[in-house]
């Protein structure tokens, strides 16, 4: 086991970022009544700890989001850094902030065909902890948010 390396909580928000860029696609845990789901996503906006992801009415996890929208993203890297957003979900609803995640992603636009497409939801992940760690460090360290 390598030598564990402590992140500083002055490193914390830093780190975090480049991890979330290193790692791209984060998984999403919900809850199904009382079971957890989990399952990748695709983020296709970033606003520091704000994280945007597109998702398709008739999936699970809308219903899952409904009914509980707390939710945590979890981001790991190629060298098993993480980063742990707890999250409240809410759908996006504004029409300018639609137009501007429509206009800046191709594949939704190629998929979905119309930003008026009944299935389209996005939801906006509002972080309410970010914890980071860094591999062998085991030991989470809060981002500031």
């Amino acid at each position: 086991m390598p030598a564990p390396v402590p992140l500083l909580p002055e490193q914390a928000a830093e780190f975090a970022r480049a991890t979330m860029k290193a790692a791209k696609f984060p998984m999403l845990a919900t809850m199904d009544g009382d079971q957890p789901r989990l399952r990748p996503v695709s983020p296709v906006r970033t606003e520091e700890f704000t994280v945007y992801v597109a998702n398709l009415r008739r999936y699970g996890k809308t219903a899952e989001i409904a009914a509980n929208p707390k939710v945590e993203l979890c981001y790991c890297d190629a060298d098993h850094n993480q980063v742990r957003i707890t999250a409240l979900a809410e759908e996006v609803t504004d029409r300018s902030l639609l137009s501007e995640i429509w206009e800046a992603n191709p594949l939704l636009r190629a998929y979905l065909g119309s930003i008026d497409n009944p299935e389209l939801v996005v939801y906006r992940m509002l972080p309410q902890r970010v914890r980071c760690m860094r591999e062998w460090a085991l030991q989470y360290v809060d981002a500031p948010l």
